[in-house]
């Protein structure tokens, strides 16, 4: 970008920051920074406690175990411990695709909660929860497993949920995972992946007896969550180059898959930010390398495909190309119709996980340009990794407010933004086109080959739709 990108960027920055208090701004000019090329992150403080009084878009630690890493195992009955609100929030938010019958062998579509009363916080909820237990195993006979999802209160009132477990779980002999996830635990959902993380460690990996046969090719998915179908489409790349894919957690996830996940010759981790602590503690204990992997776009499906196949022998360096070969004619013709729709228009990012980074390149690889990109919940290693998408001159926003994005929208005037379904509607009366980038509004897949037709496809419907011919951008009246 150029000179005067730079310094119009960090000038609406100074204007957007004189808006608040001397103290607030203070505390938020740490999160906001214009990128320089070459330095090695984006200059901005990560993971911090929300600013009181402004409008943040993050979750809880309840939202980041149950809503993420544990939720979509589709075997396991996931129990909300606690009020109902909670659970009933969190019931079907996310588009986690699943094989199986609902209510029979997969639970993902269930909400199943242990619906506190004041008289449960009084007197403390073990009992109801051993019961509910119980009544679950008769329900639901065929579910493999139970994980109990603490909320708030729990944690107050202190249950004894580890004790329940134990218990229970000598007693019906099925895995039952307690986890610690009350919603006010740390500062956003983050901290919710990592306790999830840990109790899988140590109420899964560590206590599994896996004797399935292993082979040189096994590998597994980590962290995708099979988000309109993801982990599908991406796990039909891995398996045409000729891995075998033994396992895939969260999404569509299975227990069994979970417990065969340390046997593998190689992680493939696509959520950095939400599994990276278990598969560190896979290579640490059963010395499993891990790659992180990004198929989004067709450039860098390409690249992963590589990157993956040097852990393997030429056979699959082989397959990794013939795939790449195999599916060029389609990228070309995808485009060829979208790119000259798309080229040069602008993008700006604000999403949870990894996408305000792996998107990047399938906007790039239609001829759009992101120039701004923010985390809802990212650490410093995030940002890290983000200089090696974004350009030189990029707006970078941490835990924007809703100000603070409305703000950079109005100044940038970007042809479309890309973030959660809290900013959709504002910007869509704003006259600015949008798509909901953590479930793909309804669409999807959007990994792989096949999911990159249905993302320039919908890119295109969201900034050309005659309907903006209707509506006017503030800037534009």
């Amino acid at each position: 970008m150029s000179a005067d990108v730079k310094t119009r960027n960090q000038e609406l920055i100074q204007e957007v920051l004189a808006a608040y208090p001397e103290k607030a701004a203070k505390k938020r000019a740490k999160h906001l920074n214009v990128y320089e090329e070459g330095k090695p992150d984006c200059g901005v403080k990560s993971n911090i406690k929300s600013l009181p009084g402004v409008m943040t878009i993050r979750g809880c630690a309840y939202a980041g175990s149950k809503g993420v890493v544990w939720g979509p195992i589709k075997d396991m009955v996931h129990i909300s411990h606690g009020p109902v609100g909670c659970g009933q929030y969190s019931w079907g938010t996310r588009r986690n695709y699943y094989g199986g019958t609902t209510g029979v062998n997969s639970f993902v579509g269930m909400q199943i909660t242990s619906d506190f009363q004041e008289k449960d916080i009084v007197f403390g909820g073990d009992k109801k929860l051993d019961k509910m237990i119980d009544e679950i195993v008769t329900l639901f006979p065929l579910a493999n497993g139970l994980s109990i999802q603490s909320e708030c209160p729990i944690g107050l009132i202190g249950d004894d949920i580890e004790a329940v477990a134990k218990r229970k779980t000598k007693e019906i002999g099925k895995t039952i995972v307690p986890v610690r996830c009350e919603g006010f635990r740390g500062v956003s959902q983050s901290l919710g992946h990592h306790i999830a993380n840990d109790q899988v460690r140590d109420w899964v990996l560590d206590k599994a007896e896996s004797n399935h046969e292993t082979g040189p090719y096994d590998v597994a998915i980590i962290g995708d969550y099979n988000i309109g179908g993801d982990a599908w489409s991406s796990r039909i790349l891995l398996e045409e180059m000729g891995l075998r894919v033994v396992a895939q957690w969260s999404g569509d996830g299975t227990l069994k898959e979970m417990e065969k996940t340390p046997k593998v010759k190689l992680n493939l981790l696509h959520c950095y930010r939400s599994m990276n602590y278990i598969s560190r503690h896979m290579e640490e204990k059963y010395g499993i390398p891990w790659v992180e992997y990004n198929f989004f776009g067709p450039t860098k499906i390409a690249a992963s495909l590589r990157e993956i196949a040097s852990h393997f022998d030429d056979k699959i360096k082989e397959g990794a190309e013939k795939v790449i070969a195999k599916y060029q004619p389609m990228v070309d013709a995808v485009i060829a119709k979208y790119k000259p729709r798309l080229d040069k228009k602008t993008v700006m990012l604000y999403v949870g996980g990894l996408r305000p980074r792996h998107v990047v390149g399938a906007y790039e690889d239609l001829g759009m340009e992101v120039v701004g990109a923010g985390y809802e919940f990212a650490h410093g290693d995030d940002y890290q990794r983000t200089t090696h998408y974004v350009k030189d001159g990029t707006l970078i926003y941490d835990d924007v407010t809703g100000f603070e994005f409305e703000k950079f929208a109005e100044k940038l005037q970007p042809d479309l933004v890309g973030s959660g379904v809290k900013e959709k509607y504002i910007f869509q009366k704003m006259g600015i086109p949008f798509r909901q980038m953590h479930s793909w509004d309804y669409s999807g897949p959007y990994h792989g080959y096949d999911g990159f037709a249905i993302f320039a496809r919908d890119m295109d419907m969201a900034i050309n739709s005659p309907v903006w011919g209707m509506t006017k951008a503030p800037w534009k009246k």
